[in-house]
């Protein structure tokens, strides 16, 4: 797997986490936020940290 870019700031967006992960953000939906990565909550707004999307990979990995 190859992340495809770092971001200066600790909390990242929807779209941000996506593009973090080299996905769309409609399939961050669907393989990520509704199977249980955790979140920051920001106002109404989520927000997901580097760490935790490569924890949810590690976590969530078949092999």
């Amino acid at each position: 797997m190859v992340l495809k870019k770092t971001y200066d700031h600790i909390l990242l967006n929807r779209e941000e986490a996506a593009a973090y992960l080299g996905i769309d953000p409609v399939s961050f939906d669907k393989y990520f936020r509704k199977k249980g990565l955790k979140a920051f909550m920001l106002g109404k707004q989520e927000r997901y940290l580097q760490s935790e999307l490569y924890n949810f990979i590690k976590k969530n990995s078949i092999t």
